[in-house]
């Protein structure tokens, strides 16, 4: 063996091929540092994706809008292709029948040395055909943006109904299609605004469709909260002598009341006074109505009320042209000396008002009145302003206002007397 190692050539021979091996190595690793120095890769994001169907009959789902690529291979062809993007991703659905089906999405003018991967490569779509239909819309207000006391009334949408196109399984799915309306914190008059229409299923989730139009006009009639009443006849004073009251009817029968809850719930009936004392037989009265204290606003502001009454011809009635009440107008015994006395500054009582109440005397101001007193001398001398009571019944008295009372006398026999006024004029309000 040592002989065998001594030889020249043997010694040459495994010279020569170390050498060889030493070369390829070196060259190896020249060629491999070379790569990884002209070699890049990059990620580009949000790449367009372009759908190739027929669009005017069929919808397409699941293909995204852009995917991310990203490219390897020369430096520069990378970094050329990410400034210019003058490449395409396209995905071509024109030759697939309507259904489901997984599809690769395709590039377009790209240099040949770049290796390209897509995220995602490939996509699962749906083909599905393209309807339209017509859909009524429901304007939606949310009523804890309204003021205390006011309610909507009535909401017009221009135009009622709009077009929905999208696929045929999602204009299926479709529950509501509402136009919402926004406004103030506090909204207390009525106002117009556009609204934009939204398309949504029945969890209420959105749907990718097409709106025409995408926005409609509505106009919101707001009101101050209104109730309605009966209206209720009363009959007030007495009717001259011989006429008989058979029946006072109108032709409204209620009237609607706007003004805070509050104020309006107390109030159950709205009374109207019906003065009979001057009625001579059938006749139609046009009543103004007053406005109870709190409401802002009635329906009605009078009435006819038709009055239907009997006249007895054969009693005569006498007209004071004074206009002042009479009451018990007996004659004075003839041949006996008749003289008269006056008693001023007479107080007015009011008899029977609810405790609920309080009055404030608007005619006479002061509520007192004059009282003109004849009769025989002896009598009239003896008598003294204590011996009258003057009132009025307020029993009957349900709303609040100004509102007018028949004055009564209450006094000695024998004796007939003369008011200054035979009705007072009284304003009445919650005590």
């Amino acid at each position: 063996m040592d002989k065998f190692m001594d030889n020249p050539w043997f010694l040459r021979f495994t010279a020569l091929f170390l050498a060889i091996i030493l070369f390829f190595t070196v060259q190896a690793e020249e060629k491999k540092g070379s790569k990884a120095v002209g070699d890049a890769m990059d990620i580009i994001r949000e790449v367009p994706v372009e759908v190739y169907y027929d669009n005017e009959n069929l919808v397409v789902t699941g293909v995204p809008e852009t995917v991310n690529m990203t490219i390897e291979g020369p430096a520069n062809i990378v970094q050329t292709t990410k400034l210019l993007k003058d490449f395409t991703l396209r995905v071509d659905l024109s030759n697939l029948p309507m259904g489901k089906h997984t599809v690769r999405i395709q590039e377009e003018n790209i240099s040949e040395k770049l290796q390209v991967r897509l995220d995602p490569a490939s996509v699962t779509v749906v083909i599905e055909e393209k309807i339209t239909q017509s859909f009524r819309v429901d304007p939606e207000l949310n009523e804890r943006l309204l003021a205390e006391d006011f309610n909507v009334v009535n909401i017009d949408v221009v135009p009622a109904t709009i077009e929905v196109t999208g696929a045929k399984s999602v204009i299926e799915s479709i529950s509501f299609v509402k136009a919402s309306i926004t406004g103030d914190k506090v909204i207390n008059k009525s106002f117009e605004q556009q609204a934009r229409v939204r398309v949504l299923d029945k969890d209420l989730t959105k749907l990718n469709v097409t709106i025409v139009p995408e926005q409609v006009a509505v106009k919101v009639e707001i009101s101050e909260y209104s109730k309605e009443v009966p209206i209720t006849l009363k009959s007030r004073g007495a009717p001259v002598s011989g006429v008989t009251i058979d029946t006072i009817s109108a032709v409204d029968k209620t009237i609607s009341l706007s003004g805070p809850r509050k104020v309006l719930d107390q109030i159950k009936e709205f009374r109207v006074d019906v003065d009979v004392s001057e009625v001579n037989g059938q006749e139609t009265k046009v009543i103004d109505l007053k406005k109870p204290k709190g409401v802002s606003k009635m329906s009605l502001d009078k009435i006819k009320v038709k009055v239907d009454a009997t006249v007895d011809e054969t009693v005569e009635t006498e007209v004071n042209d004074t206009e002042l009440e009479v009451i018990k107008p007996e004659p004075p015994v003839e041949n006996v000396e008749v003289t008269s006395k006056e008693f001023i500054d007479i107080p007015v009582t009011i008899k029977g008002l609810n405790e609920q109440f309080s009055s404030t005397f608007l005619k006479p101001e002061d509520g007192l009145v004059v009282l003109t007193v004849t009769g025989e001398q002896d009598v009239i001398d003896r008598l003294e302003k204590s011996d009258f009571t003057v009132s009025v019944d307020a029993s009957e008295t349900t709303d609040e206002g100004e509102q007018n009372f028949l004055v009564t006398v209450e006094g000695p026999p024998n004796v007939q007397w003369i008011l200054s006024d035979k009705e007072v004029t009284m304003h009445i309000e919650l005590a």
